[in-house]
C-alpha cells in the first residue's frame, strides 16, 4: 500500500452522499465500546505478533528509501492514533499526556498539514528512541484509548467508531508493510536468513508436487457494470463513489501466471527483448539490470525463490510473485494477452462470488500463516482471485467520478496520491482477510516491485 484514504461509512438513507461520495467518516453499525476495544486489541497485538521474531538490529533496519524500519512503523501507526484521535479529545477535555513531543515529527509519514516530517529515506537513522521505548509509547497510547473508549457514554464512544476503525485499517495496512519491508531487508544480507518459519495451514500444502491446471479463460459479459463499493461497511474514499461503467465482453485467466510460464518468458529473452516492453520499463530494464523477478537467485543453473520462510527451490506451479507493472505489461505482451482493468477485474470478482466461485474466506491471506503465495486448486471457476497475490491492472489510480478528499490533514491520506500510479486488485498472502473486500484499490508506481504483486492475464 503506498498509501491507505480516507474511510466513508455510507448512509444508504443519503441519496446525496452515494452523488457525491461523502468524506464524513460515520459510526460503525451496532458498534458499542466493548467491541470496539476488543477489534483495538486484536489488530494491535497483531502488530507486535509480526514483529516478535525480530530483534532490535532487524527492526531498526532501512533497506531502501521506499521501505521503512520495523520500529518506525511500529511507532508511526501509534502516533495515527494520538495524534488524530488523543490529541483532539485532549483539546476536548480528555485527559491525555503527550508521550513524547519530538514523535510528532519523528514519526509523521507524509501529513503537511500537521507539520514537518524526518526524511522519509532516512529512517533507518532514528536509531533512538530505541525499541524498548517505542513498545513503551504504544503501551502509553493503547491505556488511554482504552480508557478514552470505556469511559465515554456508549452513544459518543460510538461516534469515536469510525475514526478508530479509519487508524486500525491504517495499522493493517502497516502490517502489511512491515512484512514487505523486513523481507526487503533480511534479503540483503548474504545469510537470506529466515524472516520465521513457515507453516503449512491445515488441508493446504505449501507447495505443489503436481502441476498447476492448465490457463484457460473464463468468459464474462459486457455491458453496464457497478463498480465502487455498495455501501456495506469500512471502505476507503477511494472506492467510492460507486458508479457505473461500460464493459465490452471480456475473458479472464482462471488462475495466475505462475513461476514456471513466467521462467519460460525469461528463457524466452524476455529481459533483452525491448519490443515487449513500454519505453520507462525498458529503460528500468537497463537502468536496474533486471534478469528476473525479485527475490529470484539462480545457482548452478537452478532457479531458486528467497522467501520469509528462506531461501527455497523455485515452485513452478505457484503464481510468480514482485513483479513490476514494466514486468506484468512485458509478460502480457509476450504471451499474446493484456492486464485487464480494473472495473474488470472487479466485475469478474463479484459475478464468480455471486456463483459461488470465489469467496474471501477461503483466500491466502496473513492469517493462513504461510506468508507466500501457494499454487492455484485444481477446481472449476476463476482461481486465487483473493490473495496470494496483488493483481497488476492496467488501470492508472485516478479518482472515481464525485470523488471528494475530506477536509483536514485526514484528506491528505489518499487523494494526493492519485497520480502515476497502477491500480492492483485482489489481496495477498500478507493482507489481513479482514482488511480486504473486492472494492479495495491498491496502487503502487510502475517500476516497484517488493509488493507481493503478481499476473492475471486477460482478453
Amino acid at each position: 500500500m503506498a498509501s491507505g484514504s480516507f474511510p466513508v461509512q455510507a448512509d444508504p438513507t443519503d441519496p446525496e452522499a452515494e452523488l457525491e461520495g461523502s468524506s464524513t467518516p460515520r459510526p460503525a453499525v451496532g458498534a458499542d465500546a466493548a467491541s470496539l476495544v476488543a477489534r483495538y486489541v486484536q489488530v494491535r497485538d497483531f502488530t507486535r505478533q509480526l514483529a516478535a521474531p525480530l530483534s532490535a538490529e532487524d527492526c531498526v533496519v532501512q533497506s531502501m528509501p521506499d521501505a521503512s524500519p520495523t520500529k518506525w512503523h511500529l511507532a508511526h501507526v501509534t502516533w495515527f492514533f494520538e495524534t488524530f484521535v488523543l490529541k483532539p479529545q485532549a483539546q476536548r477535555g480528555f485527559d491525555y499526556r503527550v508521550f513524547d513531543p519530538d514523535f510528532e515529527y519523528l514519526f509523521n509519514s507524509y501529513y503537511n498539514s500537521v507539520g514537518a516530517q524526518y526524511p522519509r529515506g532516512q529512517r533507518g537513522l532514528i536509531t533512538r528512541p530505541d525499541l524498548a521505548t517505542v513498545l513503551a509509547y504504544r503501551e502509553h497510547v493503547d491505556q488511554a484509548l482504552a480508557r478514552l473508549i470505556e469511559g465515554e457514554p456508549v452513544g459518543q464512544a460510538v461516534e469515536l467508531a469510525g475514526l478508530i476503525e479509519l487508524g486500525l485499517q491504517h495499522e493493517q495496512q502497516h502490517q502489511e508493510l512491515l512484512l514487505m519491508d523486513i523481507k526487503h531487508a533480511l534479503f540483503q544480507s548474504p545469510k537470506l536468513s529466515a524472516y520465521a518459519a513457515q507453516r503449512e495451514p491445515s488441508g493446504v500444502a505449501l507447495r505443489s508436487a503436481a502441476p498447476s491446471a492448465a490457463l484457460a479463460y473464463i468468459d464474462f459479459g459486457g455491458g453496464l457494470a457497478s463498480v465502487g463499493h455498495d455501501r456495506r461497511g469500512f471502505c476507503f474514499d477511494n472506492e467510492r463513489p460507486r458508479h457505473q461503467v461500460h464493459l465490452a465482453d471480456f475473458r479472464l485467466a482462471n488462475r495466475l501466471v505462475t513461476n514456471a510460464e513466467y521462467l519460460e518468458f525469461v528463457a524466452a529473452g524476455g529481459y533483452s527483448e525491448p519490443l515487449h516492453w513500454l519505453s520507462d520499463g525498458w529503460a528500468r530494464v537497463q537502468s536496474a539490470g533486471w534478469r528476473a523477478p525479485s527475490y529470484w537467485l539462480q545457482r548452478d543453473g537452478a532457479w531458486f525463490e528467497y522467501t520469509l520462510g528462506g531461501l527455497v527451490a523455485l515452485d513452478p506451479a505457484a503464481p510468480v510473485c514482485h513483479v513490476s507493472y514494466f514486468e506484468a505489461e512485458a509478460f502480457a505482451s509476450w504471451a499474446g494477452a493484456r492486464l485487464p482493468t480494473e472495473f474488470e477485474w472487479e466485475r469478474a470478482a463479484e459475478v464468480s462470488a455471486q456463483r459461488g466461485q470465489a469467496d474471501v474466506a477461503a483466500g491466502n491471506f496473513v492469517e493462513s500463516g504461510r506468508l507466500h503465495p501457494g499454487a492455484a486448486p485444481l477446481a472449476a471457476g476463476p482461481q486465487q482471485l483473493f490473495g496470494d497475490c496483488w493483481e497488476w491492472t492496467s488501470s492508472s489510480y485516478a479518482p472515481y467520478p464525485g470523488f471528494r478528499a475530506a477536509p483536514g490533514a485526514l484528506g491528505e491520506y489518499n487523494g494526493k496520491f492519485m497520480v502515476s500510479q497502477q491500480v492492483l486488485r485482489g489481496g495477498a498472502c500478507v493482507t489481513s482477510a479482514s482488511h480486504f473486500r473486492s472494492s479495495y484499490r491498491n496502487f503502487f508506481y510502475p517500476h516497484q516491485r517488493w509488493m507481493f504483486s503478481g499476473i492475471r492475464l486477460a482478453r
